[in-house]
């Protein structure tokens, strides 16, 4: 098992290059891709860690796991760590009343248009009722000339 990540580790070995040729002649993005792991694959597994770094910032907030994923970092440093956790505490606190305060603001919203959509619902009632009524009485007599 050793022996075969020792045969495809991103150098310049003669499994790499045929692999890129044959990726070439096959497809040419395959074979771009084998040139890119010759020529950069070291950096790979320095940038799959900073890509899954970054991604872990940017998604670990989403979700109901928030809080809990935040709480297993650790510096080191026992007085920073407490005052960071502190102020994720805050944080999330205000965060809660921004929620807060969005639903209340989009339940008055929907109420908003609940309510004109039913004053435009009974002005069309209305001016429907007013047609019908006309309808019903027959067209309104016009003045004979003689």
């Amino acid at each position: 098992m050793n022996h075969q990540s020792a045969l495809l580790r991103p150098d310049w070995t003669p499994a790499t290059i045929a692999l890129m040729i044959l990726g070439f002649v096959v497809f040419w993005p395959l074979g771009l891709a084998m040139l890119a792991y010759i020529l950069f694959g070291e950096r790979l597994r320095e940038f799959k860690r900073d890509v899954n770094q970054r991604a872990d910032g940017l998604f670990g907030g989403c979700g109901r796991h928030r809080g809990r994923y935040r709480q297993h970092f650790s510096t080191g440093n026992v007085a920073f760590d407490d005052w960071r956790r502190a102020e994720l505490e805050r944080l999330e606190e205000e965060r809660r009343k921004l929620d807060e305060m969005r639903a209340e603001f989009d339940t008055y919203v929907r109420e908003l248009r609940r309510a004109k959509d039913q004053e435009e619902f009974d002005r069309f009632m209305r001016d429907r009722n007013n047609v019908k009524r006309s309808d019903d009485n027959g067209p309104a007599s016009e003045p004979q000339t003689p």
